[in-house]
């Protein structure tokens, strides 16, 4: 053989020669996700999905390939390990306190759930699957987690989409949420003041997890693993007696699977699955559902004030999404532009955990209706 074909053949085994166009364009969406991650969008998950969908466009690398590296750490994805020890994470940095304080905005969690059903709906018509349109829905709870899970479960095929969609719509809080606010609420309404929230006690935050665990698990078992992982986190942070584990889940455990799980979801994101027209209408049926979520928080709020001696400011509603501490921060920013002074944070983050719940709630039915 001779110096001449040896060098054809080991152009070959180089990527370059296998680097389609579709490579070159994920390749270039990598680098904007990349971008997005060092402006702030959601950089703890972005950056390790902008990597891995860089990483995996490159050819000849076989990093997704039957024993290559990413395969074996999408073992933890593709079996939902990940998404549930990051739910414990969440649980360990989650206080539950202003929700117990103010049992009633647990409604507002629930109809922020809304918009799940308006995206899973329209999804339906434009021709996805039934499964495939619950796995989308869901990107309107806010909910990088649980958008993973219930994606692996039900629609694995357009796992990259849902999770770029459901990540960028997380960190675009303060752009979508405000207008949607201030065109369902008067004046009026968003400079109403609400009292202090009332001490709750050791006992309740304790009892609060395994009652919450216990009575929906059973009314939706395929919820166990996700609302399970959470209110095990919650119990490790009020027990008063687990403070290693509580650490530990908030900061090492959470960060590691953090790493692992954004990775191999940025390693679904190869040309021939992702450059499709569904990747479009998942991106646009997000922005529809996070948006309907919003507004039917903000709503619901509205009407409890129809019954209610104490009024509520129905800006605290449009919190009832999953995106903690985020979207109560939204609306504490919203209502001090409307009166300075105004302080809503703390009511704003019933609705907000409520919403983690409820989020994982609903992912629960579309297991039990949908599988």
């Amino acid at each position: 053989m001779g110096i001449g074909q040896q060098l054809v053949d080991l152009l070959n085994t180089t990527g370059l020669v296998n680097l389609t166009t579709g490579n070159i364009i994920m390749i270039i969406v990598g680098l904007v996700l990349l971008v997005l991650a060092l402006r702030g969008v959601e950089p703890l998950l972005m950056l390790p999905i902008a990597f891995g969908c860089i990483l995996v466009n490159l050819p000849n690398t076989g990093l997704m390939d039957e024993h290559g590296l990413f395969r074996y750490l999408f073992f933890g994805t593709q079996h939902e390990i990940f998404p549930c020890l990051i739910f414990m994470g969440v649980g360990a940095m989650t206080d539950f306190g202003p929700l117990l304080a103010n049992p009633s905005t647990l409604l507002l969690g629930a109809a922020a759930q809304f918009g799940v059903f308006i995206a899973l709906y329209g999804a339906k018509l434009m021709g996805f699957t039934l499964q495939e349109a619950g796995a989308i829905g869901i990107i309107g709870g806010a909910d990088g987690p649980t958008s993973i899970f219930l994606a692996m479960k039900m629609a694995p095929q357009i796992l990259g989409a849902i999770a770029v969609a459901a990540y960028c719509y997380m960190s675009l809080v303060p752009v979508i949420q405000p207008p949607v606010m201030m065109a369902l609420t008067t004046k009026e309404e968003r400079q109403i003041t609400m009292g202090q929230l009332r001490q709750v006690s050791k006992t309740e935050k304790i009892v609060f997890p395994i009652a919450v665990t216990v009575i929906v698990v059973l009314l939706l078992p395929p919820v166990a693993p996700l609302l399970g992982m959470l209110m095990l986190g919650n119990l490790f942070r009020e027990c008063g007696v687990t403070d290693r584990l509580s650490k530990t889940a908030q900061n090492e455990l959470v960060n590691i699977t953090t790493i692992f799980l954004a990775t191999t979801v940025g390693a679904t994101m190869d040309a021939n699955s992702f450059l499709t027209l569904k990747t479009i209408q998942i991106i646009v049926l997000g922005l529809v559902a996070f948006m309907g979520g919003t507004a039917a928080g903000v709503l619901m709020a509205k009407l409890m004030n129809l019954f209610l001696k104490e009024k509520i400011n129905p800006l605290i509603g449009s919190a009832g999404v999953s995106a903690v501490p985020m979207a109560a921060r939204v609306s504490q920013v919203v209502a001090q532009k409307e009166k300075p002074g105004n302080f809503i944070l703390m009511h704003a983050m019933g609705p907000n955990v409520a919403g983690v719940i409820g989020t994982a709630t609903a992912a629960g039915v579309m297991l039990a209706m949908l599988m």
